[in-house]
């Protein structure tokens, strides 16, 4: 059908532009790339997330925070400071708008090499903007001759973002296995990783964040890297020639915030 064909490139298209560009380039820095292809990132960002668009910026200093202070009282989401995982979504919603609109003071050490393109940010943020995307979906399931029972997915395209960073942020601290005994409550997800373009590897990542492959055990597949890789050789990208002594080194030195 094609209404769940739309709802899956949403889902996945949404993720990617979070995880490639939020995640893994603006908080973590994992590759490199030019102002220009940062600004078509930033575009395109827009386009797949939608109404639930993230500020790069904000996202980036709320998640650097998260690895900070893992499972402290300063993470900005952790299933072990939160009743329940609605709680946890509302405390990260205040978080990020603390951090969106500039007024809470952030340490220097969360706010280096950060993307700001903070007029194109207050445009994609804007409340009607949001509301306009959610009239495209509703457009887009009348095109397709959705039948009416479909509709209610429409609230998770409203709200994509938040959908992925709880299975991320409460889940992936709750249920799975574990590679690496870690100071916080850091879980894998994989199997179902695959729905969350590498992002359910946490426990991993955790370990590792300056990684750009999520994968560690030969079953754990990645399904983000080799695009990470394809975009490095076409030289859209540049990613991160770091051995991997000296990407402990650094997690170590970020860690000790946590000690």
């Amino acid at each position: 059908m094609w209404v769940l064909a739309f709802f899956a490139a949403h889902w996945y298209l949404s993720l990617f532009t979070q995880s490639f560009f939020n995640h893994r380039y603006a908080a973590h820095r994992q590759f490199t790339m030019s102002k220009g292809v940062e600004k078509f990132f930033y575009v395109l960002s827009f386009i797949f997330q939608g109404s639930s668009y993230l500020s790069p910026r904000a996202y980036a200093i709320m998640h650097r925070m998260h690895h900070a202070y893992a499972d402290t009282a300063l993470d900005p989401h952790s299933p072990k400071y939160d009743a329940n995982l609605f709680a946890m979504m509302w405390r990260t919603r205040n978080t990020y708008m603390r951090l969106f609109q500039r007024v809470t003071p952030v340490d220097a050490k969360f706010t280096k090499e950060l993307p700001d393109w903070k007029a194109f940010d207050d445009f994609a943020c804007n409340g009607w903007v949001r509301l306009a995307w959610i009239f495209v979906y509703i457009g887009v399931y009348i095109l397709l001759g959705a039948p009416w029972w479909l509709y209610p997915l429409i609230l998770v395209h409203a709200a994509m973002g938040p959908f992925h960073g709880v299975i991320i942020n409460w889940f992936a601290h709750t249920v799975g296995y574990v590679n690496f005994k870690m100071k916080d409550t850091s879980r894998n997800l994989f199997p179902i990783d695959l729905l969350m373009w590498g992002e359910g590897l946490h426990n991993n990542h955790h370990k590792h964040s300056g990684r750009a492959n999520f994968g560690w055990k030969k079953y754990e597949f990645d399904p983000l890297y080799p695009i990470i890789r394809m975009l490095d050789v076409v030289k859209m990208i540049k990613l991160r020639r770091v051995p991997l002594e000296k990407v402990m080194q650094e997690e170590a030195l970020l860690s000790e915030v946590n000690s």
